[in-house]
């Protein structure tokens, strides 16, 4: 994982809550996991679409540092770890859709690159 060679500069609670679940791939993983409630490590890439080993586990690893997803790992042959949200994490699913509120009303789609669980999310209304 990446190392900061100077430590975070977060003045405000915003800034902290973007942190968190800010940026492309972390707002994905929490959408997938909300919509698939838990899933293993390849089904959770399949879902994402696109995204390398690499910075999956990297995001996840974020992610479970943040406790926004839990790493549940089981003793059996061969392994077992599943991926679900936290209540943490499921706490801010209700923000993410009203982002996504928001931005449906700006944001102009190519309908074949929408991910599944995009389709499900109410964001289609007209600004007031």
């Amino acid at each position: 994982m990446y190392q900061r060679k100077l430590e975070k500069d977060i003045r405000c609670p915003l800034e902290y809550g973007l942190e968190i679940f800010g940026g492309k791939w972390k707002s994905r993983i929490i959408c997938v996991l909300a919509e698939k409630s838990v899933l293993r490590y390849s089904s959770l890439c399949k879902q994402m679409m696109n995204i390398t080993d690499a910075v999956l586990a990297s995001a996840l690893k974020e992610l479970i540092a943040d406790k926004i997803v839990q790493r549940q790992s089981y003793d059996e042959i061969p392994p077992r770890v599943e991926y679900s949200l936290s209540n943490r994490g499921k706490s801010v699913v209700p923000i993410l859709k009203s982002i996504c509120k928001w931005s449906g009303v700006f944001h102009r789609e190519n309908s074949e690159l929408v991910l599944s669980q995009c389709q499900k999310c109410d964001y289609n209304f007209k600004p007031e």
